[in-house]
């Protein structure tokens, strides 16, 4: 049997920028990608702490160190620069591997930094 459980998370960044005229996604800082373990294209849900508004979007790769996170297109109406997000991607595994799998959940500080 194949389940999904979480992979990688980044928990608590602020949103930097909403782009509407964007055709969508979500942009991360190269940086946070690297330790969140998540990769350009992949699919994440974008969880807002501040409204409750959830997604499934994709990641564009955002500048190295900039710590952008911009939610694009239409997500843009419902993300706003200064709300709180959790970013998390899932991965899907045999039933048994599941068991023993340990995500990289992550921990930026207030500035989208890694400590």
């Amino acid at each position: 049997m194949m389940i999904q459980v979480i992979k990688s998370k980044l928990h608590r960044v602020t949103v930097t920028d909403a782009n509407l005229n964007y055709i969508g996604s979500v942009t991360i800082d190269e940086d946070l990608m690297d330790a969140a373990n998540f990769i350009e294209g992949e699919k994440v849900q974008v969880l807002n702490n501040n409204n409750g508004e959830r997604i499934e979007t994709y990641i564009i790769k955002g500048a190295r160190g900039s710590g952008i996170i911009c939610l694009n297109g239409a997500a843009a109406r419902k993300f706003l620069p200064g709300d709180i997000v959790i970013i998390l991607s899932y991965a899907l595994m045999d039933f048994e591997e599941a068991k023993q799998f340990k995500p990289t959940i992550v921990f930026p500080d207030t500035g989208n930094k890694i400590e």
